[in-house]
C-alpha cells in the first residue's frame, strides 16, 4: 500500500517537473533575477498544487483553536519579516511525529507533534520564523535560480520529497530522497546547508523583532539534539533541518548578541499545547492523576492557570464534563473574555447535550468578536447538536466568505447541508472541496449534478448562470493542469 502511495507522490514530482521546467523556460523581461526565472504568482500556483496534494494524502487537524493560534503566531512573525507576498497557506497535519515545512507559495506547514516537543510559545515560534523565512529568501525560486539545466527535474522532484516527508514517518521520506535524488544528494544537501543557516539567522532577527525570545531557538536545537541520542531515528523535523553542534552554538551565539529585553510567557500556548496533549495521550485516566498532582504543585499564578487547564482537558477526554466545567469556571471568571476558555466552556456544554446554553453562551461572544473562527465553529457545531442543521450550514455557508480556502469547512458544509436536506448545495459544497483538492473533474461532476436539480426544480436564470459558469472555471483550471502534465 505505502509503494502505491509513493508512486502517487512521485508522479506528483513528475508534474512539478513539467511546472518547474515551464517556469524556468518562460522568463518574463522584468524584474529581479530570481523572479526571473519563478515569479511570485508561479510560486504561489505551484504551492497551491502542493497544499492540495497534501490535502489528499495526510490527516489534517481541523480544531479550530488550534489552526488560529498557528496564524496568529506565524502573521505575528511575517509582519516583521521581509515576505513579498503575503498569501500563507497553513496547514495542521496530525501526527505525533515533530515536523515542520515551507513550501513554494507561503505554504507553512506543522505536525501537531510540534507542539509536544516545543515546550514555549517562543520554542514554537522558532521553527515558526525559520520557516518564514525559508519563503520569504524564496529558496526554492533561488535553488532553480542556481540550478543547471538538467538540474531541475532534481528540484523538483526534491519538492515533491519534501511532501513525502510531510505525510509519512521518517523512515519512508528518507528513502523517498534517497530515490528521487540520487547521485545528486550532496550538492542537493550543500545548497540546502546555506539555506538552512541564512533562515536560522533572519528567523531569530524577525523573532526579536516581534517580541520573542530568540534564544529559544538554539534551547530548541539544543533539545532534540539530545533526545535524538535516544532515538532509533531522528524525527522527520531533523532528517529536512539537520542539527549539528555548531548550528546550535551559532543560534546561541546570536541570541546573545541582541540587546536585552524582558519577555513574557503565553499562556494561549499553553492552553493550545495542552490540548494537543490531551488528544495524544493514550492513558486518559492517567492525565486526571498527572493534572491534579502538577496542579498541587504550581508555585505561581502562571503556572496554577496552565496546571488548572491541563485539568480541564483531562477531565474533558475521560467524558468527565461536570467536573471539567467546575475546573474552568475560576479561569472563566478570572479572564471572561478570554476565546479560549470561552470555547472550552462552549464545548463541554454540547457535549452533556446542553446546546441551548452554549448557544446563548457563545452569541455573547461573537457580539463581541464576530466571524471569530474558533468560536464560530464552536457554535455551528452547538447548532448541529440541537439538529438546526438548516441554520448551521447557512451560517457556515456565510463563514466560507472569510475563509474560503479552509477544506474542512466545505467538507462540514456539505455535511450539514445534507442533514438539512438540501442536496444541491450538498453537491455545491463538495465541488469546492474537491476543488481544493486539484481533483477538477470530480469537481466538474458535482456542480453538474447541482445543476440538473436546479434545473428541475425551476430556479431563476441567475441561479442556472452562476452554476453554469462554475463548471466552466472548473473545466479552465483541469485543462491548465492537464497542460503542465
Amino acid at each position: 500500500m505505502f509503494n502505491s502511495y509513493i508512486r502517487a507522490l512521485l508522479i506528483f514530482g513528475h508534474t512539478l517537473v513539467f511546472a518547474v521546467s515551464s517556469y524556468a523556460q518562460n522568463l518574463p523581461s522584468l524584474g529581479d533575477r530570481i523572479s526571473g526565472t519563478v515569479s511570485l504568482d508561479q510560486e504561489y500556483n505551484m504551492g497551491q498544487q502542493f497544499l492540495a496534494q497534501i490535502r489528499r494524502s495526510a490527516p489534517t487537524v481541523p480544531d479550530a483553536l488550534l489552526i488560529s493560534y498557528l496564524e496568529n503566531v506565524t502573521y505575528r512573525l511575517a509582519t516583521h519579516s521581509q515576505l513579498q507576498d503575503h498569501r500563507l497557506s497553513f496547514v495542521i497535519i496530525d501526527s505525533e511525529e515533530l515536523n515542520a515545512f515551507a513550501a513554494p507559495g507561503g505554504i507553512i506547514g506543522v505536525n501537531t507533534g510540534l507542539f509536544l516537543n516545543a515546550q514555549t510559545e517562543a520554542e514554537f515560534a522558532s521553527v515558526m520564523a525559520h520557516e518564514i523565512a525559508h519563503v520569504s529568501q524564496r529558496h526554492f525560486a533561488r535553488r532553480i535560480d542556481d540550478a543547471q539545466a538538467g538540474q531541475v527535474a532534481q528540484i523538483a522532484s526534491l519538492l515533491a520529497s519534501v511532501l513525502v516527508m510531510a505525510t509519512s514517518d521518517a523512515s519512508h521520506g528518507a528513502a523517498a530522497i534517497t530515490a528521487v535524488q540520487g547521485r545528486a544528494v550532496e550538492n542537493q544537501l550543500r545548497f540546502s546547508r546555506s539555506n538552512e543557516a541564512e533562515a536560522d539567522r533572519i528567523g531569530q532577527d524577525n523573532m526579536y523583532a516581534a517580541g520573542l525570545d530568540p534564544e529559544a531557538m538554539g534551547s530548541l536545537f539544543e533539545r532534540l539534539n539530545g533526545l535524538n541520542r535516544f532515538r532509533n531515528r531522528p524525527p522527520e523535523f531533523l532528517l529536512s533541518h539537520p542539527v549539528t553542534e555548531s548550528r546550535i552554538a551559532d543560534a546561541r551565539g546570536r541570541a546573545v548578541r541582541y540587546p536585552p529585553r524582558q519577555y513574557g510567557v503565553s499562556l494561549e500556548y499553553q492552553i493550545n499545547r495542552a490540548r494537543v496533549i490531551g488528544n495524544y495521550t493514550e492513558d486518559k485516566l492517567g492525565l486526571i492523576t498527572d493534572a491534579e498532582e502538577r496542579f498541587r504543585e504550581g508555585d505561581n499564578e502562571f503556572a496554577l492557570d496552565v496546571n488548572r487547564y491541563q485539568l480541564v482537558v483531562a477531565y474533558y477526554e475521560n467524558k468527565m464534563y461536570r467536573e471539567a466545567s467546575s475546573a474552568l469556571a475560576p479561569l472563566l471568571k478570572k479572564e471572561p473574555n478570554r476565546i479560549s476558555y470561552v470555547v472550552t466552556q462552549a464545548e463541554i456544554l454540547t457535549e452533556q447535550n446542553e446546546p441551548g446554553q452554549a448557544l446563548n453562551f457563545l452569541q455573547r461572544h461573537l457580539e463581541i468578536n464576530p466571524n471569530n473562527h474558533a468560536l464560530t465553529i464552536a457554535y455551528i457545531n452547538a447548532l448541529i447538536q440541537a439538529r438546526n442543521y438548516a441554520e448551521a450550514a447557512n451560517l457556515l455557508e456565510t463563514h466560507t466568505a472569510f475563509r474560503n480556502s479552509d477544506h474542512h469547512l466545505w467538507y462540514q458544509l456539505a455535511e450539514t447541508w445534507g442533514q438539512a436536506g438540501n442536496v444541491s448545495k450538498v453537491h455545491q459544497a463538495r465541488a469546492e472541496y474537491y476543488s481544493l483538492h486539484y481533483d477538477f473533474r470530480n469537481a466538474r461532476e458535482q456542480l453538474q449534478f447541482a445543476l440538473r436539480i436546479e434545473t428541475d426544480n425551476g430556479s431563476g436564470p441567475a441561479e442556472l448562470a452562476r452554476l453554469k459558469e462554475k463548471v466552466k472555471e472548473v473545466e479552465r483550471r483541469q485543462l491548465e493542469l492537464n497542460a503542465q502534465q
